[in-house]
Parts: structure tokens; C-alpha cells; sequence
């Protein structure tokens, strides 16, 4: 029985050490590519996408394609690399976008109307802050700015989405472009250039 009580415990020890540790599963090339990848979809979307529904369908392309770039790494670490205590980590800290990712998924499953596509940029990079948001206490401090740059621009995006501005490319390219670009910045300066020193 003792034994494991002592289990029990090392457990809630190994728990508590991945919450308050920064997580550094995250890396910037591969998160500022993201956001490359977002601007160069932004140039070559009225090649592929001239009405709402062309517009959806490749922006979730785009986004699934950014999301392999910027979490490709953090998978592969998982399940080949990481030791069970840095499983645990990333679970925690990755876990945090999770549910804003299922948020922004349901939002856009519900959006069977054509006219309301236009709210969806918005409504995607407000989400997306959210879950910036949430992450924050696993990730450097002034991941909070890039937070608040989604949030300031995805309401920038539902303001102007009524006459359906919110679909011009430079929208989504500017949103998760620069947003990917800076958070890829901010885990640098803050993370990897500190361990390179």
C-alpha cells in the first residue's frame, strides 16, 4: 500500500514540475515558416479561391499545411524522443489549444451559409488568441503580445466582415502570417536564443 501512495506521489510531483516549467517543445523556424506559409497563401489565393466556399476550402489547406509545419516536430519528438515527464509536458502545454482548435472546427462545420463565411477570419483568429491565451503559463511571458495581436486582429476582421473585406487574402495572410512570424520571434528571443548563449 505504501508503495503506492509513494507512486501516487511522485506522479502529483511530476505533474506539478510540467506545469510550472516553460515548455520549449515549440521552436521558431518551424512556427515563423507557419506564418511564411500564410503570407505566400495569401498572394496566390485569387488564383484559387474567387467566392466563399473556394475561400474556406483552401483556407483550411493552408491551415492544415501551417499546422504540420509548426507541430510536425512537436509530434515527432513525442513519440520518438521525449521521455514520459516531457510527454507530459507537451500534453499539458499543447493541450491548452486544443480546445480552441475543436472550437474554431465546430464554428466552421456550422457555418452552412455561404454569407457567413465572411465572420469565420475573425472569428478563427479570435479563437486562436484564446488559446495563446491559455497557453501562456507554459511558454515565455510575451507570448501574451502575440495573444493579443490575434485578438486585436480578429476583431479588426469581424468589424469589416459585414461588406465581406474579411475575405480579401490580405486578411488571413496579415492575421496568421504576422501573428505565426512574431510568435516564431517571440520563442526565439525569449527560448532558443538564450540557450544558445
Amino acid at each position: 500500500m505504501e508503495i503506492q501512495r509513494a507512486l501516487s506521489q511522485i506522479s502529483e510531483i511530476h505533474e506539478h514540475l510540467a506545469k510550472t516549467d516553460v515548455y520549449r517543445g515549440y521552436k521558431a523556424v518551424p512556427v515563423g515558416l507557419s506564418g511564411v506559409i500564410a503570407l505566400l497563401a495569401a498572394a496566390f489565393q485569387p488564383h484559387f479561391a474567387n467566392n466563399a466556399e473556394t475561400f474556406l476550402m483552401y483556407w483550411l489547406v493552408v491551415a492544415l499545411v501551417a499546422a504540420g509545419t509548426a507541430g510536425g516536430g512537436i509530434v515527432y519528438s513525442y513519440f520518438l524522443q521525449e521521455s514520459p515527464l516531457a510527454r507530459r509536458s507537451t500534453r499539458i502545454a499543447v493541450g491548452q489549444l486544443v480546445p480552441c482548435i475543436v472550437a474554431g472546427i465546430a464554428v466552421t462545420a456550422l457555418a452552412p451559409k455561404p454569407e457567413a463565411v465572411q465572420y469565420l477570419p475573425g472569428i478563427w483568429a479570435i479563437l486562436f488568441s484564446l488559446g495563446v491565451f491559455a497557453s501562456r503559463p507554459y511558454l515565455p511571458h510575451i507570448t501574451g503580445w502575440v495573444a493579443l495581436y490575434y485578438l486585436v486582429a480578429g476583431s479588426a476582421l469581424l468589424a469589416i466582415a459585414d461588406d465581406g473585406r474579411s475575405l480579401s487574402p490580405w486578411g488571413m495572410g496579415i492575421t496568421f502570417g504576422f501573428g505565426q512570424i512574431l510568435a516564431g520571434i517571440v520563442l526565439y528571443w525569449d527560448l532558443e536564443r538564450k540557450s544558445v548563449h
